[in-house]
């Protein structure tokens, strides 16, 4: 499934981001980057000993924010580590740091002149966000980010099952 926002085309696809040729992928981290379980740990495994050295130099990320690293032995030359919100409730200001998720990896990504960039369901694994709220949230960030002007071309959400490529597909066709 995919949708153009202005010059960007925003896709969803079953996958595995580990193996994404993409100029960047989006790592779903902890707040110390030093690695966890979930994509976290699959990108640190796939992608060697160059991220976790790189992340120890981060002293660790905020909830919402982002930071970059190099891609070590992954396809992709970065990796753009963010931290989303832990569920509650959705009272608790989880929304905004879902967003500024989005939005922090995206200009992370235009600060680099990056032409293509791949996120995971950012909180929708252990940390327990509902995916549907979170598809919404992603893809409404995308647009309004890209619709701003960018120079990303490619935007794409890569999902772990076919429930979360479901939802993430709805959110494109709203």
């Amino acid at each position: 499934m995919w949708r153009d926002f202005g010059a960007c085309r925003a896709e969803a696809v079953l996958g595995d981001l580990t193996l994404q040729r993409v100029d960047a992928i989006v790592n779903a981290a902890n707040t110390t980057l030093l690695g966890g379980g979930g994509v976290d740990g699959a990108i640190h495994r796939a992608g060697g000993p160059a991220i976790l050295a790189a992340c120890r130099l981060l002293n660790g990320c905020e909830t919402g924010d982002a930071k970059f690293t190099t891609g070590g032995n992954l396809p992709a030359r970065y990796v753009i580590h963010t931290v989303g919100p832990i569920y509650r409730d959705g009272t608790h200001g989880e929304p905004e740091l879902l967003a500024r998720c989005h939005r922090r990896s995206l200009r992370l990504a235009q600060e680099l002149g990056l032409k293509s960039i791949a996120f995971p369901a950012i909180s929708c694994g252990v940390y327990g966000y509902p995916v549907p709220a979170a598809a919404r949230i992603a893809i409404g960030e995308v647009r309004h980010v890209l619709e701003e002007g960018s120079s990303i071309e490619i935007v794409r959400f890569v999902l772990f099952s076919q429930d979360v490529y479901d939802s993430y597909s709805r959110a494109l066709e709203e």
